[in-house]
């Protein structure tokens, strides 16, 4: 019944591996892509331990008495790096710039009466536990390590409770959302909240654009190969006119993309709105707090989904002239890839408003970066970002289309093809 498999199997292995675009693309560009990842996920995670030891924790002391100062000695012998302001109110710790000044993201206020409070809890009262407030400040845009300042305060209060005694101290968290003090929200919950739907977005568009150029890829790629392009091109119709109909065809479908993407990822984002009690306190609605995009910022978020999606549309179709048949441009659009995978891969994970000049400018450059960049932005308020991105990709594309306007004026279009195999093959001659 399998008479000849053998055979066949080995002769399919073998065109298969002589194809030097099938070959790259499935077995050399992985070797590249996965490590690349995980030299951003170290650097990630480095950075991170850096900041912890660099980390300077803001002490406000508005006891005075001599359980705020146990304390005070407590965290001092932490080795963290600490700096101790008396007698100042939250607001003024944020109006004054301390924190800016001090390097630090967080601060703890050991209230009036905390030694008074601690001090019945040791003559036996133990209904009453003395509480410091954390303040942390929420950073929209952060990596996946956002929010860690209010976790080390906690692990503090934690291991003075061990040192001294179960259950003596209490946190109650708050956050500093823009500026503003908002009670009883916990940053590191909301950081891990917004974390948790910011991988919606980017694995959407991964997937989104990759399909999309696959389909654009055979449009011109199928043609080829049935040959019906070159009748398409002697017909008395203007080369440009055919292009611009293949590229009207991909606006349509990066417009009705973008426009779906963006209702559902505002549906998912009024859905996080509506319910959020777990770990920030009761009733937290992200619209009051301003972590839901503003209607102009769900515009401009659409607008460079849109121009995102119709670059990389019109270099698949670019890229699929180079190809003899669909197999071979699905190949060719597959080089692509890592320029889509990487970027929305690594801004999960990574604070890009911490990352050094030059890698920056690395994500700035690859156009597939900028929807990613944009959902945090709108988020933050930082339009200028998202209309820099849109202006980019818009540029960008303009240049892709100049180049396939000049590739359908002349026979190129019938003839081009990317001779990887033919160029190896002399080379060894």
């Amino acid at each position: 019944m399998l008479k000849g498999f053998t055979t066949i199997l080995l002769k399919e292995l073998k065109e298969l591996m002589r194809d030097p675009k099938i070959l790259i693309g499935m077995i050399v560009l992985p070797l590249i892509m996965f490590p690349v990842l995980g030299l951003v996920l170290g650097y990630a995670v480095d950075t991170a331990q850096q900041e912890a030891q660099r980390a300077t924790l803001l002490v406000v002391d508005n006891d005075g008495g001599n359980w705020s100062s146990i304390f005070v000695s407590y965290v001092n012998q932490t080795g963290m790096n600490l700096v101790l302001v008396n007698n100042s109110s939250p607001q003024e710790i944020v109006d004054q710039g301390l924190l800016t000044q001090s390097n630090s993201s967080t601060f703890i206020v050991i209230p009036t009466g905390f030694s008074a409070n601690l001090t019945r809890h040791e003559s036996g009262d133990l209904t009453v536990t003395g509480t410091v407030n954390v303040y942390s400040v929420f950073n929209g845009g952060g990596g996946i390590f956002s929010g860690a300042g209010g976790s080390i305060a906690g692990l503090l209060v934690q291991g003075f409770n061990r040192a001294v005694a179960p259950d003596l101290i209490v946190t109650s968290q708050s956050s500093i959302i823009k500026g503003v003090i908002e009670e009883g929200v916990n940053a590191s919950a909301l950081s891990s909240l917004m974390l948790s739907q910011s991988f919606a977005l980017p694995f959407t568009i991964m997937i989104m654009i990759t399909y999309a150029m696959q389909i654009a890829a055979t449009s011109v790629a199928m043609e080829k190969e049935e040959k019906t392009l070159e009748t398409l091109l002697t017909t008395p119709v203007d080369r440009f006119a055919i292009l611009m109909g293949k590229v009207s065809s991909t606006i349509i479908v990066a417009g009705a993309a973008s426009i779906t993407v963006l209702v559902g990822y505002t549906y998912m984002l009024g859905s996080l709105s509506l319910g959020v009690t777990s770990g920030l306190g009761s009733g937290v609605d992200l619209v009051a707090l301003g972590l839901v995009p503003s209607a102009s910022g769900y515009v401009l978020l659409g607008v460079s989904l849109f121009f995102t999606l119709l670059s990389a549309l019109a270099l698949a179709v670019v890229m699929s002239a180079f190809s003899e048949n669909v197999r071979g441009a699905q190949a060719l659009v597959g080089y692509i890839y890592p320029l889509i995978f990487i970027p929305a891969l690594a801004l999960i994970y990574l604070d890009f408003n911490s990352l050094p000049l030059a890698l920056k400018a690395v994500f700035y450059a690859i156009p597939y970066s900028h929807p990613i960049l944009a959902s945090k932005a709108v988020v933050t308020g930082d339009y200028g970002t998202v209309i820099f991105g849109i202006v980019y990709v818009a540029v960008f594309t303009v240049v892709i289309m100049y180049i396939a306007s000049r590739l359908f004026a002349t026979e190129k279009i019938l003839t081009a093809k990317l001779k990887i195999g033919r160029q190896r093959k002399q080379l060894k001659e």
